[in-house]
């Protein structure tokens, strides 16, 4: 018998009982919000430095161009965050243990694009 449920535990191997069959569900829907937000994040990020062409960039307010700044230094860290984040929330061990740090790194590589997003469409004006 191959199957034995009797058989005793080795160490370090993984056996299907200490699986999570759930791990995969946080990933899988950062992911897949991931590749709709992170192009337009970039995009609108990239285009923000178009809301100073009304002003010039030496008249424009001086909250709009720490706005655009911000925008600026969220595309940088932002997607280094989101990257780790992502990563981390596929290469935490599948284990039950771990479910709860692998949403919360799904949801936090969700939050730079967001927050790039909801910034560049709230920038004051020029």
């Amino acid at each position: 018998m191959s199957h034995d449920r009797f058989a005793p535990l080795t160490p370090g191997v993984l056996h299907p009982a200490d699986r999570d069959p759930r791990a995969w569900v946080a990933p899988t829907v950062a992911t897949v919000l991931l590749t709709v937000l992170e192009p337009v994040a970039l995009l609108v990020g990239a285009m923000s430095a178009m809301a100073t062409d009304s002003c010039g960039p030496d008249d424009c307010s001086q909250d709009l161009m720490t706005a655009l700044d911000v925008v600026h230094w969220t595309m940088l860290f932002g997607g280094i965050l989101t990257l780790c984040a992502w990563l981390t929330s596929w290469v935490l061990p599948w284990k039950p243990r771990w479910l709860a740090l692998r949403v919360a790194a799904a949801f936090l590589s969700l939050v730079p694009p967001l927050f790039l997003i909801l910034l560049v469409f709230n920038l004051p004006k020029g």
